[in-house]
């Protein structure tokens, strides 16, 4: 049994956009405990507003775990640190190319109508891997930040697909 196994998980930062939608569910929690405070049927909405902050804050917290198995790449989502999700499964068989981000291997993908879906950390610091993949008749443009086992795995399995430069 000589299978290829990797796995990469990154933590995506938080963004303006979601530093703003935490301060807003802070708020939201100081409004629901002013409302317990007042009483009566404002109690309720209290009690409700805040459990349903409780509820989603931690779901703000997402990471991204790649699975590198035998030509298979598995992107995961976990939030709140225990919820795992396989967002998306693609065979390298699929994919046209896999290319660090802003090179010249993708040049000709710039100006075609590709779904993107981003699973990478969102660091400016880190350059993130493109992967062109048709999957159910559709064109996407992945974005995500494999290690270097991984990469060696997947030229290993596809060396003409890889382009590290």
């Amino acid at each position: 049994m000589n299978q290829l196994y990797s796995e990469a998980g990154v933590k995506r930062k938080n963004d303006s956009k979601s530093m703003l939608l935490r301060g807003l569910m802070v708020f939201a929690i100081i409004v629901g405990v002013l409302l317990l405070l007042v009483g009566s049927y404002f109690a309720i909405a209290g009690v409700i507003l805040i459990a349903a902050m409780i509820f989603l804050f931690p779901r703000l917290n997402v990471e991204y775990e790649y699975i590198f198995v035998d030509g298979q790449i598995d992107f995961d989502r976990i939030t709140g640190g225990s919820r795992r999700k396989t967002i998306l499964r693609i065979d390298l068989e699929q994919a046209e190319i896999i290319a660090p981000e802003g090179s010249h291997a993708l040049d000709g993908y710039n100006n075609m109508q590709l779904e993107k879906k981003d699973f990478s950390s969102g660091d400016k610091n880190v350059k993130p891997y493109i992967v062109i993949v048709n999957k159910n008749e559709k064109k996407y443009r992945i974005a995500f930040e494999p290690n270097e086992k991984m990469l060696s795995m997947i030229k290993q399995k596809s060396p003409r697909k890889l382009n590290q430069y």
